[in-house]
């Protein structure tokens, strides 16, 4: 194993609460955006007469170019450091869903709707770094973080029916509101950050500390886009599926997705908490073992027993969400920018690129069949996982990178 995992022990310091609040309020206005494309799709199916395949194009254009750039902005903040991508990153984010209810050309639907991709993409890294440096390294404290983000896509299914449902699709230009929200939480963050964390030369040095351990990050990067195929899968067609499961209307479906979306507020939590006593790994590794039947239950259990199916599934991807983020940027501490724009953002966008699979196999056979392989990948995910071990903590190695080797110990999450 890597040197760098081995450090001196030490007591982090505690967190500063208002930055993370604003940081997570502004993330939550960020991540509405990815799960309103999903919650989309129902409408698009309705008022369009997409096929499945046509309407999983969209989730792809939000995800396609969110997963090229993704790695690229998360290089590029790893070189400099630049807060004004946050606000504006923001605006874009949401202009581009806005659009794409009044674009009665398809090309110009999946158009505006990678452009949102762009801007979440854009977000992520720079949050990211911004995030760690707030909570100085506490797992819980990145886990609120994280939090804000998943109460964001909880939200999107509801926004999406108070306008959508309500008004059609020409009243999306109205979904832009949280975008503007979420800019001005954003610029107020970066502020409360500069005033109450160190100094920007502290946290510099935190990310050079260590060696990166690039087979580590790999295996987890694999589980990481295990887990978005089953997450874009799912909340791409549950509210379809479940209204052919259960013979329910539009709301029974919406009610499916929010279930989905606000099981991962509960997991992410709980996940942060959790690693606090077991670590990082070993949480992550149960979590995707769960996953399993969970997945299974929502292909094949019948009945209102389904939206159960949905919580636990919910729980299990969201659980290892947050630690995803810390172990991604302990693996690799030079480059923390990269492994957060590849565990916080492609940990979504990825799985967007084999969803029109899914719907061309549903399209073909039924949805059913079509979701069906997702069964397998959080089994994947698992393999990927079992052998890593619990890296060294970022910020103990940025402090005592000089400490006497008599006093190293080997530290968990």
């Amino acid at each position: 194993m890597p040197t760098n995992h081995l450090v001196p022990s030490a007591p982090p310091r505690a967190p500063r609460t208002g930055p993370l609040t604003l940081l997570s309020l502004g993330h939550a206005c960020v991540d509405i955006y990815q799960g309103a494309v999903a919650a989309l799709v129902p409408f698009f199916v309705a008022e369009r007469a997409y096929t499945y395949a046509a309407a999983s194009g969209i989730v792809l254009a939000a995800a396609l170019l969110s997963s090229v750039v993704q790695p690229l902005f998360g290089a590029l903040t790893d070189r400099w450091t630049m807060p004004w991508l946050l606000p504006v990153s923001t605006v874009l984010g949401g202009t581009g869903v806005a659009l794409a209810g009044i674009m009665h050309s398809y090309p110009l639907t999946l158009l505006v709707v990678a452009v949102s991709g762009i801007g979440v993409a854009a977000y992520h890294p720079e949050a990211a770094r911004v995030a760690r440096r707030a909570s100085r390294g506490s797992h819980t404290a990145m886990g609120w973080f994280s939090l804000g983000g998943n109460l964001g896509f909880a939200a999107a299914p509801l926004m999406i029916s108070a306008v959508v449902a309500t008004g059609g699709l020409h009243a999306s230009p109205l979904l832009v509101v949280p975008a503007l929200a979420g800019a001005a939480l954003c610029v107020a963050a970066l502020r409360s950050v500069t005033r109450s964390s160190p100094p920007a030369n502290t946290a510099a040095s935190a990310d050079r500390a260590g060696t990166d351990d690039w087979p580590s990050f790999l295996r987890l990067t694999g589980a990481v886009v295990c887990r978005s195929v089953v997450f874009v899968g799912l909340s791409t067609f549950i509210s379809l599926y479940v209204r052919q499961r259960t013979g329910g209307d539009q709301v029974s479906g919406t009610a499916a997705l929010f279930v989905l979306y606000l099981g991962g507020a509960v997991g992410t939590v709980a996940g942060g908490r959790l690693a606090r006593r077991f670590g990082r790994v070993a949480v992550a590794q149960w979590s995707y073992a769960l996953s399993v039947p969970a997945v299974a239950g929502v292909v094949y259990v019948p009945g209102p027993l389904l939206y159960l199916c949905v919580a636990l599934t919910s729980a299990g991807l969201y659980v290892p969400f947050s630690l995803h983020v810390t172990l991604g940027q302990d693996y690799l501490p030079r480059r923390v920018g990269t492994a957060s724009g590849v565990t916080l953002g492609l940990a979504v966008s990825v799985g967007g690129v084999a969803t029109p699979l899914v719907g061309a196999l549903a399209d073909a056979t039924s949805l059913q069949n079509a979701l069906a392989p997702l069964i397998v990948l959080p089994a994947l995910g698992w393999l990927l996982l079992r052998r890593l071990q619990e890296p060294v903590r970022l910020e103990e190695a940025a402090a005592h990178c000089g400490a006497p080797r008599g006093r190293l110990s080997r530290r968990g999450g």
